[in-house]
């Protein structure tokens, strides 16, 4: 199930919000490696490390590191603070975060009676990597700039958060786009849910994630995708972004406006992407129940 590996960290080859690239040598030679700072501490040059390596044995993409479980011989000190809502549950790396929708949080209150997006337009896509090209066409003309803070009174630019479900990486550190779209102030935040964590909100569910997106968080719109990564068998039901339709269903009780982006692709080799792909005819054509604007490009043939 894991395979597992020590390894000594040679350099830091990048980092960016939550997370640290590594070069690690190992019994089986040099690799890549990722730490997340708030799981396991800061790795250094010189630090032994405890890695799973199975991703990069299987050749994955998206995850194609190994991962630090550990620095076994540094530890780090015992988080501080409130927080009672434990992400990752169960697993050696379960986490406790601080849930917008909690008894402990300021935002309690504010959750406990919402029950209501006003109306908020919700994008719902399939891939996280989607995300950067829907906020081109939101912001189209008039992106904002470095730390303008989306959303500003006056500027006419809407306020965006991002709501990353469970369906492919947890952490929300693991996605580099998140961090650049916080730096280009085109996100105004990131609300982590289900078993997802590390974003700038944590929420139980794609309900009171939405509920914190527009409540907490003052979005005009919401974006909802997995987060990086996506998990498929090739079957008509096996792959994790069925949750767009969920996705949709969940907006739509909750009184918003959803809006699905297709995946649309004339590149893929697989067919059953070619075109609109089938993970979109699934998700908003079978597993959403509730009506969503689509917007349908014209397609050759």
């Amino acid at each position: 199930m894991i395979r597992w590996r020590r390894g000594e960290v040679v350099r830091i080859r990048r980092e960016w919000p939550g997370a640290v690239e590594l070069d690690v040598t190992t019994e089986d030679g040099s690799a890549r490696a990722l730490a997340y700072p708030a799981l396991v501490g800061r790795p250094e040059p010189g630090d032994v490390v405890l890695l799973n390596t199975t991703a990069l044995a299987m050749g994955l993409g998206t995850g194609g590191y190994a991962m630090v479980v550990a620095l076994p011989d540094r530890l780090p000190e015992d988080p501080q603070g409130p927080g009672h809502l434990v992400k990752a549950r169960y697993t050696p790396l379960q986490t406790t975060v601080l849930g917008a929708d909690e008894q402990d949080s300021p935002f309690h209150e504010a959750l406990r009676e919402a029950d209501s997006l006003d109306g908020m337009p919700v994008i719902v896509a399939d891939l996280h990597s989607a995300l950067p090209a829907i906020l081109c066409g939101l912001y189209g003309s008039r992106p904002p700039g470095p730390g303008s803070g989306a959303g500003e009174a006056g500027q006419g630019i809407p306020r965006v958060a991002y709501v990353m479900l469970d369906g492919g990486a947890l952490p929300a550190w693991f996605s580099m786009s998140c961090a650049q779209l916080r730096e280009a102030g085109w996100l105004g935040g990131v609300v982590t849910v289900g078993q997802a964590f590390g974003g700038d909100v944590e929420a139980v569910t794609p309900h009171t994630g939405l509920l914190a997106a527009r409540h907490v968080l003052g979005a005009d719109v919401a974006i909802v995708t997995q987060g990086p990564g996506n998990l498929g068998t090739g079957t008509r039901w096996g792959f994790s972004g069925v949750s767009a339709g969920e996705a949709v269903n969940a907006v739509a009780v909750l009184g918003g406006r959803p809006v699905a982006a297709l995946r649309v692709s004339e590149g893929d080799r697989r067919e059953r992407h070619i075109g609109v792909s089938h993970h979109s005819l699934t998700a908003y054509g079978r597993v959403a129940l509730a009506p969503a604007q689509v917007v349908v490009p014209e397609l050759p043939g």
